[in-house]
């Protein structure tokens, strides 16, 4: 892995990408073949997670990868009050538990830690692969590849509605992540709530066409308005190639 990492960063996400991807569609049929939903899901999950981890740990990659301390003004940052306003959408409409709270917690820690894994390949590994040679690009490259990624789920079921809508805010918050992961110098705010948006989703109530629309809208608008924010007023730390 190491030598691999070394020759091209970028590729060496895009692998971890694919693997996360192909893996988690194909253990979400597995997991409905069996009986129990999530279970392979969460065990692959799992699995991705603690392997990226132990590499980034074992290389010294720790703050490299944004797994430290959050170095920006909480002030500045506006306090992450649009990243809470993100977190609440899937709590709107109140939450229930459509099957037994066993089936509904494992949903919830497999989405959780695939919000994990997300983080670390799309905004750990591809985007500062990338910001060594060109930052626009990777801000770009990662937010359109973290949204259009969720095109998966159309091949384990998913609604097309929701599927195209779910693309729009996924890549607005892609958008919105990596401003504040890159600006802030850590992926820990990004990751938590990642955690929220994936974990809380197992527990979203029913909602309409018309309703799906309006978070969708404000989604968008909120990771945009906020990441437009941010990158006005930290251009330069935006700008900084990494090493």
């Amino acid at each position: 892995m190491k030598k691999l990492y070394d020759k091209d960063e970028t590729w060496f996400a895009v692998i971890w990408i694919i693997i996360y991807v192909v893996g988690t569609s194909v253990a979400n049929n597995v997991s409905e073949s069996l009986g129990v939903p999530y279970l392979i899901t969460l065990i692959l999950a799992a699995a991705i997670l603690t392997v990226l981890l132990i590499f980034i740990k074992k290389n010294g990659l720790t703050e490299k990868c944004g797994l430290c301390k959050f170095s920006g003004s909480y002030k500045g940052f506006l306090f992450f009050i649009p990243i809470i306003a993100i977190c609440s959408v899937n709590f709107w409409n109140g939450l229930v538990i459509t099957s037994s709270v066993g089936e509904c917690a494992l949903e919830a820690v497999a989405k959780g830690l695939a919000g994990m894994v997300e983080e670390l390949v799309f905004r750990g590994l591809l985007f500062v692969g990338m910001c060594k040679t060109n930052v626009k690009s990777a801000v770009i490259v990662s937010s359109l590849t973290f949204g259009i990624g969720h095109i998966v789920n159309l091949i384990n079921g998913a609604a097309v509605f929701e599927t195209v809508c779910q693309i729009i805010y996924a890549v607005a918050i892609g958008f919105c992540f990596t401003v504040v992961f890159k600006t802030g110098k850590s992926l820990i705010p990004c990751i938590i709530a990642h955690i929220v948006v994936n974990a809380s989703s197992a527990f979203g109530a029913a909602t309409s066409q018309t309703f799906y629309i309006i978070g969708t809208v404000f989604l968008t608008v909120v990771s945009v308005g906020y990441a437009v924010y941010l990158s006005v007023r930290y251009k330069d730390k935006l700008m900084e190639k990494v090493a």
